[in-house]
């Protein structure tokens, strides 16, 4: 059943990235965009890690989604309109209670696995899972997590930048 599950969130989550590059119209880009964390989401509470699923849900799609959603309305893109369909609102009320279902499923029946690594059990309910994730974040993997912070705020301000220009040049 778990090997079902998998399958299923991973052929969601790879037409959703499917749908971030070949929708036209950029709200539907972020939309896709979202499902895509929440997939992702999914997987890392498959891998028994549940603050970095938290941590996925409200900083990914929460907080970086609408940061995006801000630039792209602050870009003023103009998007076309595009009528509803029953069938697409059908179609997505049923996979949308299908994966619930899955996942409450999973949830209430599922077994811990038997892959060993670096940390157990046993250091997960000593120490905790923050603070294991904070020390492999801030010691082990600093560098990179820094470059990402200022690769976003130089997205936000190039944003800003272009927006303001594009004002300037419509007056």
């Amino acid at each position: 059943m778990e090997q079902i599950y998998f399958f299923i969130i991973a052929i969601v989550a790879v037409v959703s990235a499917v749908l971030v590059v070949s929708c036209k119209s950029p709200i539907n880009n972020a939309v896709a965009l979202m499902m895509t964390f929440v997939c992702l989401a999914n997987f890392y509470v498959m891998l028994h890690a549940p603050f970095m699923a938290a941590v996925q849900i409200m900083v990914y799609a929460g907080a970086i989604l609408m940061l995006i959603v801000f630039v792209i309305m602050l870009l003023n893109l103009n998007t076309v309109l595009i009528q509803k369909t029953s069938h697409s609102v059908v179609g997505a009320i049923t996979l949308a209670g299908l994966v619930f279902f899955q996942l409450y499923y999973m949830l209430g029946h599922s077994s811990t696995t038997s892959i060993k690594g670096d940390i157990s059990n046993e250091l997960v309910m000593e120490v905790g899972h923050t603070q294991l994730l904070a020390k492999s974040l801030f010691v082990e993997f600093l560098l990179p997590f820094e470059i990402a912070s200022i690769l976003l705020l130089v997205a936000v301000i190039g944003a800003v930048v272009l927006s303001k220009r594009n004002a300037a040049a419509q007056e």
